[in-house]
């Protein structure tokens, strides 16, 4: 036992230094204001009171939640039945399909963001597509539905990963014995196949959510700066604005956010597991 604790020691150290201490000179910079000189501060809440009364942050702020949701809710329509897909599949298709969905996340997420800027813009392959069928006018490059696609097209692999790795685990003979006793495919589906997935719906839902909401360089890319998120605030008054308070005390509303949300999470997850609330 004392050996297991003694080779913790480094990961503690390293969460102290990469994950305690940044969060913790966030918080602080959040609550103070710098004074006269370099030394010299005040505590103060007015970064976050700044951001609750200013209408255009709040809107901001909605319009961020609101463009995760959206994700999240058209990864799960798309994941879910590819995922079931796969898991009917054979051993040796599973993997394949398994592969194809992994192989394009091992290219950087910049990377593959920038070329769908490619593909969206003005004369390129979609809209030569789309003017086969007479929508050739419709632009594409710059809207919250580019953003939306970028945002899809990144985040559903984990999506469809966690609910495959769900309906794999199912015990199959469930299934037959669903059979066995008179239920046809679609009770069999939704009394058993659904909730013994919800896990990995849960899990899928938690990867989704949490990077679609904070995400900058997506809006940014695909939305030409008038998309306009949460990430993208955070990022423009750190680098441009150069209000550090302002944006940690921003990064700091965005951390309880998400925390509350994995606790709520966490809640429902525990609830159809059958576990007692603690």
């Amino acid at each position: 036992m004392k050996k297991f604790s003694q080779l913790a020691i480094p990961y503690i150290i390293w969460a102290a230094l990469m994950l305690i201490l940044p969060m913790a000179l966030i918080a602080i910079y959040s609550i103070t204001e710098p004074g006269n000189s370099i030394i010299s501060f005040s505590v103060t809440l007015e970064h976050y009171a700044k951001f609750f009364t200013d209408p255009d942050f709040l809107l901001i702020l909605w319009r961020s939640l609101l463009i995760a949701v959206k994700t999240t809710v058209i990864c799960l329509l798309i994941g879910y039945p590819v995922a079931y897909f796969i898991a009917r599949s054979s051993e040796r298709a599973q993997n394949i399909l398994v592969m194809c969905i992994t192989i394009p996340m091992w290219i950087n997420m910049l990377v593959r963001t920038y070329a769908w800027i490619g593909l969206l813009s003005e004369g390129g392959p979609i809209q030569q597509l789309l003017s086969l069928i007479g929508l050739g006018d419709v632009e594409l490059l710059y809207t919250e539905g580019a953003v939306l696609l970028g945002m899809v097209y990144n985040f559903l692999p984990f999506m469809i990963l966690q609910i495959n790795t769900a309906l794999c685990k199912m015990d199959h003979h469930l299934l037959e014995a669903a059979a066995d006793l008179g239920a046809h495919p679609v009770q069999t589906f939704w009394k058993v196949t659904f909730p013994l997935s919800l896990p990995g719906v849960i899990n899928g839902i938690t990867l989704v959510f949490l990077p679609a909401v904070s995400s900058f360089f997506i809006p940014k890319l695909l939305g030409g700066g008038q998309y306009f998120l949460i990430g993208n605030m955070i990022e423009n008054q750190f680098i441009t604005v150069g209000e550090w308070n302002f944006g940690s005390a921003v990064s700091m509303i965005m951390a309880v956010i998400m925390m509350l949300l994995m606790m709520l999470v966490r809640k429902v997850e525990k609830r159809n597991s059958g576990g007692k609330e603690e």
